[in-house]
């Protein structure tokens, strides 16, 4: 048994999957440098002074994945549960001592939950454990740190999902149950391995309990039993009815209560909220018998939808484009009242670039589409338009979005002097239901229709310029819309198109792809075919029409979208006459997955893609 490498990691550029201890005395997350595999950070988060961010690296120097549960335990210690197909494996990791084993368990699926408060004795359970496997039923255990095995304490009927604690002890636990097509949730009594319900608002509601204060019984609560899915508050157990106050229900914008004030019993509980629209994030403080909601000054840019509030501050993951991921502590009264905006803001660990530059800053315009404005984050300043090179980027997804944080693929791109263009198109989340519903089954309908009517509106002003059109860039769904967007876009609209993990059509990848893959794409219709003017959405029967430099990069690994993808575009374009290094260039990346982007290695890919996307050389 090897003892972790420790260092202190200020040089980190992404952070996700933050989690914070039940006292709020830590917190961990996954991290990952500019070439670096992914490691856990453990975060001290004192309550004076700033959060300190130490990496745990795996001592044989493998990297995390990005599929890695974490909990941050009082201690200072992660419990790290890694996947790899239906095994997981259990581990704790230290700043102090080796990696401690703890469980091997083999099953579909496993979700951890952090146990509240500080810490407890030393053979206390420190997580609960949530298994599901091939039956609708949820097995739960109990683990404690100590190397002792998982202690089965439940096995619940149907699939349960959330978790919010009632009590302070760690006894009664809130799960939401998804049974008969409808989410209630019930109270779990891990002493007794009993459930009971907690919520039921209507016959055919879906209730969902999101926040809870042990101490007041005071809850928030998510349900469309008003006809709409709302938030709402009430007082748990009590006679008062539940309430939907206006102020709550934003159409168009998703409310997430993320934090209840630590005031103590006696007082009005206030609340923080996250407002998600479009690419950024804000927050909002509520209290009950206000009726509003007071905005708090925050920078622009993007905030984790996670945190937790102490006498220290509120603590929450922040980024914006040039602030790589870090902690953000938050004073909410002086932002509130405080005598500049940002008075009661401070940021620990975030990276400044080592070249003694900055990183790119980007912002947010509206641009006009064919059914309404159309949302994109812009990294190239006032100028973007006229700059020498142009990329138009497309997201993941399909229920994806570019958002105002930090991104190390367009910073590459923006330090190689591209200016880059990353558009929220019809499909993309973050704009109302309505808007991200308009590509269900119509892969590459309403959605090519926005990229395309943004390309011949950029290219023909650039060509007024006398400047090149704009490259496409794409990765995964976005592969597969900006092969369609060069399949069909008119001559000199594009430069050259580059992309990552692409598809071919939403039937190819429903017949190759894995059962959590196929789900995803019946669910949102990507195998339902288009019947208009244009013909079938599959970038096979179009590779004839793709005449301008492409490069093709996939993973042989990929567990989303399989390689042979790729493969049967390059085998078709060769059948057509097409030269290898010459008209398009392929690379396989061998042993990456899906986010080859963000795996260990990555720079020398981004470095391929910024060097093609600004030259479209393909050697």
């Amino acid at each position: 048994m090897s003892t972790a490498t420790v260092r202190t990691a200020p040089q980190a550029l992404r952070r996700l999957s933050f989690t914070f201890a039940g006292d709020g005395s830590h917190a961990a997350c996954l991290a990952s440098g500019a070439d670096d595999g992914w490691y856990v950070e453990s975060w001290r988060l004192p309550e004076h002074g700033e959060a300190v961010p130490v990496a745990l690296a795996p001592p044989d120097g493998r990297a995390e994945s990005l599929r890695s549960q974490l909990v941050a335990l009082p201690d200072g210690r992660v419990l790290v549960c890694r996947h790899d197909g239906d095994r997981h494996a259990l581990v704790v990791l230290s700043a102090e001592g080796p990696e401690l084993p703890l469980a091997a368990m083999r099953l579909p699926g496993l979700r951890m939950l952090a146990m509240p408060g500080p810490a407890g004795a030393a053979h206390a359970p420190v997580a609960v454990l949530l298994g599901t496997d091939l039956r609708p039923a949820t097995t739960v255990w109990l683990l404690a740190a100590d190397g002792s095995a998982p202690r089965e304490v439940a096995e619940l009927p149907g699939l349960h999902g959330g978790g919010v604690w009632l009590d302070a002890a760690g006894r009664l636990l809130a799960l939401d149950r998804v049974a008969d097509g409808m989410v209630k949730t019930v109270v779990l009594d891990l002493e007794l391995g009993t459930v009971t319900p907690l919520l039921e608002l209507g016959g055919s509601s879906n209730d969902r309990l999101v926040l809870f204060d042990p101490a007041t019984g005071f809850g928030m609560l998510r349900s469309d039993a008003p006809g709409v899915d709302r938030l709402g508050w009430a007082l748990i157990g009590g006679a008062e009815p539940v309430r939907f106050p206006d102020c709550l229900h934003r159409p168009g914008r998703l409310l997430r209560p993320i934090a209840l004030a630590p005031d103590g019993p006696g007082t009005e509980p206030r609340v923080v909220l996250q407002v998600d629209h479009g690419a950024a994030s804000s927050l909002v403080l509520w209290q009950p018998g206000s009726g509003r909601l007071d905005g708090l000054a925050v920078p622009p840019g993007r905030l984790g939808a996670i945190g937790h509030w102490s006498p220290a501050g509120l603590r929450m993951p922040y980024s914006a484009p040039d602030r790589p991921t870090a902690l953000a502590t938050l004073d909410v009264d002086a932002l509130l009242t405080g005598p500049s905006p940002l008075s009661g803001w401070r940021l620990d660990g975030s990276a400044a670039r080592g070249d003694g530059g900055r990183w790119q800053s980007a912002r947010c315009l509206e641009l006009a589409g064919p059914a309404g404005p159309v949302e994109a984050v812009v990294y190239g300043g006032e100028q973007w338009l006229s700059a020498p090179h142009l990329v138009l980027a497309l997201h993941g997804g399909p229920a994806d979005a570019w958002r105002l944080e930090f991104d190390p693929a367009l910073q590459r791109m923006a330090a190689q002097g591209l200016t880059v263009l990353a558009p929220n198109q019809r499909g993309s989340v973050g704009y109302g239901a309505e808007f991200a519903m308009a590509i269900r089954g119509a892969w590459g309908g309403p959605d090519l229709d926005d990229v395309l009517a943004l390309l011949a509106g950029v290219a023909g002003q650039r060509a007024a310029l006398g400047l090149e059109p704009p490259a496409l860039f794409g990765v995964s769904y976005g592969a597969f819309l900006a092969l369609l967007a060069a399949a069909h876009a008119p001559a000199g609209t594009v430069s050259r198109c580059a992309v990552v993990a692409p598809f071919l059509s939403g039937a190819r990848l429903l017949a190759e792809s894995s059962a959590p893959v196929r789900a995803l794409t019946t669910r949102l219709g990507g195998d339902r075919p288009i019947d208009d003017a244009r013909g079938p959405r599959d970038v096979l029967h179009l590779a004839h029409r793709l005449r301008t430099p492409l490069l093709l990069v996939h993973g042989d690994r990929d567990e989303v979208v399989p390689v042979g993808q790729s493969r049967l575009l390059r085998h078709e374009l060769l059948r057509l006459g097409r030269t290898e290094g010459a008209d398009f260039r392929y690379v396989e990346a061998a042993g990456a997955g899906h986010e080859l982007l963000a795996e260990e290695g990555a720079a020398v890919l981004h470095e391929l893609l910024a060097g093609f996307l600004r030259t479209g050389r393909p050697a």
